[in-house]
């Protein structure tokens, strides 16, 4: 049931999120840089969560209470705001400069949704669903309908 939903969720932020814009001018793509960072920062997180439990491959793999001294929701929950507070300081001294809000946003959601989350958050920046104090907003144009 969790897989159908999450394909159906998919498959629907797909379709809107490449739906045409009225101005497509001000489509950003994300920064290679930043890409490079959250999956660097990503998977150096996904390997302090399965080292929190000293994991084992195997048929006698699987997650040990008493190894790990926490929980495995507890440490899914650990590493995620781990990497959402490292992924920006991490991007910040690689592109030795301040990020934007953009760019820090997709980071972040790249660590709570691991594969789309950076490309959702930039696809609702550039729809105009997100905005920053840093950037022009996007400007939706709305028609009216003549009368009579």
């Amino acid at each position: 049931m969790n897989r159908k939903f999450v394909t159906l969720a998919a498959a629907f932020a797909a379709f809107i999120f490449t739906a045409p814009m009225a101005d497509a001018g001000q489509r950003k793509p994300i920064d290679p840089t930043i890409n490079v960072v959250s999956n660097v920062v990503g998977a150096g997180w996904t390997a302090g969560y399965f080292a929190i439990n000293h994991w084992e491959w195997g048929a006698s793999g699987g997650w040990d209470r008493q190894a790990a001294g926490i929980s495995q929701a507890g440490a899914i929950v650990g590493t995620t705001i781990g990497c959402a507070a490292t992924s920006p300081i991490v991007a910040t001294i690689v592109l030795n400069r301040p990020l934007t809000y953009r760019e820090a946003h997709i980071l972040v959601g790249s660590c709570l949704i691991p594969v789309i989350g950076g490309w959702l958050v930039n696809e609702a920046y550039n729809n105009g669903w997100l905005w920053a104090p840093d950037e022009k907003p996007v400007r939706k144009v709305h028609y009216r309908k003549k009368k009579g």
